[in-house]
């Protein structure tokens, strides 16, 4: 993709050689079409035809999209015709692990762009009961604070990386400094308005 920048051609980098997984995860599905279909694969929707008239897309764009994703292996295409030869696509182990992705998606656009109200919502299939996405520890089941989790270096990280990641956990330190700042001051505010109550 390029675009024009005062007069100078800009070309869009590739994040591939990036060693931050946020970036090379983008590389695969950082553009609207791609998660959206993966959306509907999540769906059950498997098939070009069904693909382009609920998304409403170009059939040469749905054909790149598609074919980008089986070649990141984020889906697979699989003959279900052979006369003439046509395809489905399911998603594979690591598309079904883009899941959560999009029911983080899901959360946040509820909870910041939907001013009339919830249209889609995550709910216990078992129970009917409402549920909301949040990121936990797969080994504690703590749910992860930015005050009190991090993004560190892992053993192959370069020192780009390392470089980076060292002025995110000094962020992350002064932002838990603030919050339990004003943590404090309102605890104080509070103890104030109930010994001023008495």
């Amino acid at each position: 993709m390029a675009s024009r920048n005062g007069g100078n051609l800009m070309h869009r980098k590739t994040f591939r050689d990036m060693q931050c997984p946020i970036a090379r995860s983008l590389e695969r599905v950082g553009e609207w079409w791609s998660i959206l279909i993966l959306r509907e694969a999540g769906y059950g929707t498997t098939r070009f035809d069904d693909f382009q008239r609920r998304l409403d897309i170009a059939p040469n764009m749905l054909t790149r999209r598609l074919n980008a994703l089986v070649e990141e292996g984020l889906l697979a295409r699989r003959q279900y015709c052979d006369r003439p030869p046509r395809f489905e696509y399911v998603l594979t182990d690591a598309g079904r692990d883009f899941r959560p992705v999009l029911w983080a998606l899901l959360a946040w656009g509820n909870r910041h762009f939907a001013p009339e109200g919830i249209a889609a919502q995550l709910v216990d299939r078992e129970t009917g009961e409402v549920v909301e996405p949040v990121v936990v520890d797969a080994v504690t089941g703590v749910r992860l604070d930015p005050k009190r989790h991090v993004p560190t270096a892992g053993p192959v990280a370069n020192e780009s990386m390392r470089a980076r990641l060292a002025r995110a956990a000094e962020f992350a330190a002064t932002q838990s400094l603030t919050a339990d700042d004003a943590s404090a001051s309102q605890a104080e505010d509070i103890s104030e308005e109930a010994s001023v109550s008495r």
